[in-house]
């Protein structure tokens, strides 16, 4: 990568060659000094290197501009040039970062001198030599920037072009229509194209053994060649009997771990059958007994083995973990059935890949790979269709077994019914693929149902790793039982699934050109105002104010357990001194974490006092909760431990926030209340700033009983309590005659508030005992009932009727309207109170 001067350099000469002429047309004079400069400056400066370095990107610029007019370069040779042309856009995108801090400073400095004046003679000699000076330097150190620029910007404009030239032909070679494989009148022309490939490979193959060259190299290879064979054979037959006898191994060890084992053994089951089929291709093409054609097909042959092992592997695995669901209905009862599928399915891959190596070698007419290809696709579509029925039969068996459609439950959840929705997809793709196929579509059939089968075989693949996964977790935990229903099973499954997707796209025609492209566009990030949001600058941001939040965390609970208990301030001043260091590391994490970031957010200004007013019209409640709860805790009218009482509601405060205050009622209830309501309304404070606080007991006494004696029991009484201060004494208030009695008040001062309902019931049963000592009477109300007109009841005639009613379990006496008294009837009774 070329470093800073060198692209300084070519900087200063793209812009004498390009833009002085551009820019003299359009800027001032004293623009037009500044550019002249730069250009005296660029040829000063320019050297061979240099100009090498620049027609290197010149010629490439134009080559790729002439191959895209052309329109006839091969998807290969575009895919190279579109490397080379990646190579460019990157040096120009690492050289338009450099020296941005050092241009900032630049532009700092000149603004701080402040704009020139008109009259250049009126400014002083020293500061208008600063000024050019300045200014040199930055049209000195702006000319790389300029240059990768353009330079970027070229370059993307090449590479969007063949990005959009290689997506264009895709898309008709896969809507391009080639004879209809079902025509019988292509069949001899695809059966005589068959029978000349392998008659090609067999008479190249014949003719090499016939050539005395070949025998002599086999001869003088024959030692290496029958050890690889016989290493080949040895693996191919007896590696997975091996592998199963070290896993039996491992386990008499006592090396067990909840299945971690037996998988990492599982893997060999693959991996030495590979090996295997690796010696044997080496041992072949050692042999020299095939010729290029055989060559070119034997170097897939490692792969191909591969997708059939591993096949074979998915199945074993499928089986050991029970996996089972709506894609793949791996029950027991359906395993051997589900297990012929996948390796066919396999197989049938595995023969299309072979067809297509074949094609690219000799290059098929489009009617003989349509011939050749349609009964694949058919027999591909057929194995996925077989597949969904015996997810339906199982469904059917389920619902037989079980009485009810408890399967539907488990489809109503997020992963069953995204299963269930993939299982339909894959079912009408299967249906959809031969029929394409059979009316000539052959690209689009083929682009149909392998990705669908590499689909399943990633999907397959994805569930049996989370459940290896939840294995070393339960192994690592020692709880086998809850790993694969732990939130790591989750977690691990989501990630699976993130990183699954780039290998998703590919499998569905994405070229690994986009997805790079996509990875360059998201490091480059996007633009906000003057400020590039970068995952870079994203994540300095986040892990700088982590770091603050833990740190704020930390210091406050080391205030609030080891340093403010030690002090004399009150639990309310150190729950608000906790909480606003709390607010101010907060907003100092955040600030340092934007400005470590580099992020500039000057630009956003209007927007955000556009967007704050919005906030203050929509969230004006919220606003005034959180301005309200800062009040509370500088002011602290109200903290926490207080005993208070707000809109008809009691308690202790427990916890003062941003937005409302906790407050513990006596019924051991929590009332969360706004803290607007705590500032606007009205509150009693029991226990602000002390807990000394009055008690008033009540009591009566009956008529005739001594009011002195009463003052002096209730006096003692109050004395004697414990929680009662002497300083100011307590005192016993005649508060007057009542209707049945002569109302006393005791009214101490408490020590401790908190205590007074236990202080009150104290005092009530010494008061009790004491007037029940000195034969004190406690009235109660009491009532005289006088009956008018006994003879009536004595007669019998006008007897009260009582009626009741069903709605009502409590019955209710009817009477008839009673006679007028008569006013002689009324007498006084014994106080001389008429009876009413």
């Amino acid at each position: 990568m070329t470093n800073f001067r060198t692209f300084l350099q070519v900087g200063l000469l793209w812009l004498t060659c390009f833009l002085v002429p551009l820019a003299a047309a359009a800027q001032t004079d004293g623009d037009q000094t500044r550019l002249t400069e730069a250009r005296d400056l660029a040829q000063t400066v320019a050297s061979g290197e240099l100009g090498e370095y620049y027609d290197a990107w010149q010629r490439t610029a134009d080559r790729a501009e002439r191959v895209l007019d052309a329109r006839r370069a091969s998807n290969g040779a575009l895919e190279a040039l579109r490397v080379e042309l990646t190579e460019y856009r990157q040096q120009f995108l690492d050289a338009g970062n450099q020296n941005a801090d050092r241009l900032k400073t630049l532009r700092a400095q000149i603004d701080a001198l402040g704009p020139a004046p008109d009259d250049s003679g009126s400014e002083p000699e020293n500061i208008a030599k600063l000024r050019q000076e300045l200014q040199s330097q930055l049209a000195t150190l702006s000319a790389p920037q300029v240059l990768a620029d353009l330079g970027y910007s070229r370059a993307q404009g090449l590479i969007t072009e063949i990005d959009k030239l290689i997506r264009e032909r895709a898309t008709r070679t896969l809507l391009e229509r080639v004879p209809m494989p079902l025509n019988p009148e292509n069949w001899p022309a695809a059966l005589a194209d068959t029978a000349k490939v392998l008659g090609a490979f067999w008479h190249e193959t014949v003719g090499l053994l016939s050539n005395p060259a070949t025998r002599e190299s086999i001869r003088s290879r024959l030692p290496v060649i029958l050890l690889l064979t016989a290493g080949a054979l040895l693996l191919l037959g007896r590696g997975r009997h091996w592998a199963r006898r070290a896993g039996s191994y491992l386990r008499e060890l006592g090396w067990r771990g909840t299945g971690v084992w037996r998988f990492i053994v599982s893997l060999l089951q693959v991996l030495l059958p590979y090996v295997g089929t690796v010696l044997l291709v080496r041992a072949i093409d050692l042999s020299g007994v095939l010729g290029v054609r055989g060559t070119l097909l034997l170097d897939d042959v490692p792969l191909w083995s591969l997708i059939l092992f591993a096949s074979h592997w998915l199945g074993e695995r499928l089986y050991v973990y029970e996996i089972t669901n709506e894609l793949i209905p791996f029950e027991p009862r359906f395993q051997r059935q589900v297990r012929v599928i996948l390796v066919s399915l396999a197989l049938v891959l595995v023969m299309q890949l072979m067809l297509d190596r074949l094609d690219t070698i000799e290059n098929f007419a489009d009617g003989t790979y349509a011939v050749l290809s349609w009964p694949l696709i058919l027999l591909a579509s057929l194995l996925l269709v077989r597949l969904n029925r015996i997810r339906v039969r199982q469904r059917r068996q389920e619902e037989r077994d079980n009485g009810s459609d408890d399967d539907e439950g488990a489809i109503a959840a997020g992963a069953s019914r995204a299963m269930s929705l993939l299982r339909r997809v894959v079912f009408v793709l299967a249906l959809i693929a031969p029929v394409l196929g059979a009316l000539g579509y052959i690209n689009a059939a083929i682009a149909i149902v392998y990705p669908v089968i590499l689909t399943l075989a990633l999907v397959t693949t994805l569930m049996i790793l989370q459940r290896f996964l939840s294995d070393i977790y339960g192994w690592v935990t020692r709880n086998s039982q809850g790993a694969e229903d732990s939130l790591f099973a989750v977690m691990t499954g989501f990630v699976l699934a993130l990183v699954s997707l780039p290998f998703f796209a590919l499998i569905w025609g994405a070229r690994t050109s986009d997805l790079t492209e996509l990875w360059s566009r998201f490091l480059e990030g996007f633009d906000i105002g003057d400020t590039k949001i970068s995952p870079t600058i994203f994540l300095t941001f986040v892990v700088i104010f982590a770091g603050g939040y833990v740190l704020t965390r930390l210091l406050q609970g080391s205030l609030r357990s080891s340093l403010l208990p030690k002090t004399k301030i009150d639990p309310g001043g150190q729950n608000a001194i906790v909480s606003g260091v709390g607010y101010i590391g907060i907003f100092l994490s955040a600030l340092i974490a934007v400005s470590t970031a580099g992020l500039d957010l000057s630009s956003l200004a209007i927007v955000a006092g556009a967007l704050s007013v919005g906030i203050g019209f929509g969230l004006q409640t919220i606003v005034s909760n959180f301005v309200s709860g800062i009040i509370l805790l500088i002011e602290r009218p109200v903290s926490k431990g207080d005993w208070i009482e707000v809109g008809g509601l009691m308690g202790y405060v427990r916890d003062i926030s941003v937005r409302s205050t906790r407050i513990e009622t006596f019924d051991r209830t929590d009332v969360i209340v706004p803290n607007s309501d705590l500032i606007s309304g009205t509150v009693t404070n029991y226990t602000r700033g002390n807990t000394v606080g009055r008690v008033i007991v009540p009591v009566g006494v009956a008529y005739g009983t001594n009011p002195r004696k009463v003052e002096e029991i209730l006096s003692e009484v109050a004395k004697s309590h414990p929680m009662v201060l002497m300083n100011p004494p307590p005192s016993v208030v005649f508060q007057g005659f009542g209707a049945d009695s002569l109302d006393f008040e005791i009214r101490a001062i408490l020590r401790d508030v908190n205590w007074v309902l236990s202080v009150k019931s104290d005092m009530n049963y010494e008061i009790a005992k004491r007037f029940d000592e000195e034969g004190i009477e406690i009235p109660f109300a009491q009532r005289d009932i006088w009956i008018r007109n006994p003879e009536a009841l004595q007669s019998g005639t006008s007897a009260p009727e009582i009626k009741t009613t069903p709605s009502s379990p409590v019955s209710e006496p009817q009477t008839s309207a009673p006679p007028k008294p008569d006013l002689a009837d009324l007498s006084p009774d014994e106080d001389g109170d008429a009876d009413r």
